[in-house]
């Protein structure tokens, strides 16, 4: 069995975080989705379960953080630069912000961050194969 990632987020408004998902490319999964959540499919591996506030307190008695803060930065791979400044465009025009963190431009990786509708921090960046190369 091959190794999978569920990344799950709570969200204020489940509809608006779907359609953000969406348009950054995420293929929502209906057999894993209701009226308090949606499962958003990025690849075979990694999926981000969009949780409502309610939903999200059924797994943990922890509270929900504040959209003014941040927990954990997720970040994906791209195949190119162009990918990276074409996701980071896609969040702006779906409603989140980009460029929160600097970009990084290091030669042989480039990335830059979004932050989504609930203040979630995604990184997006590509990184040279030859560098990952001994």
């Amino acid at each position: 069995m091959s190794k999978m990632i569920f990344v799950n987020l709570p969200v204020s408004h489940l509809t608006a975080a779907v359609s953000f998902y969406q348009a950054l490319g995420f293929v929502q999964n209906p057999q894993f989705s209701d009226d308090t959540a949606a499962c958003m499919v990025w690849s075979d591996s990694i999926f981000v379960m969009l949780l409502t506030h309610a939903k999200w307190q059924t797994f943990t008695q922890r509270p929900v953080p504040a959209n003014s803060s941040s927990e954990v930065m997720l970040a994906l791979n791209c195949e190119d630069k162009a990918a990276v400044d074409h996701l980071c465009a896609a969040a702006s025009s779906a409603g989140g912000t980009a460029d929160v963190n600097p970009i990084q431009d290091l030669g042989f990786m480039y990335g830059r961050s979004v932050l989504d509708l609930d203040g979630h921090i995604w990184e997006f960046f590509w990184m040279d194969p030859a560098a990952t190369q001994g």
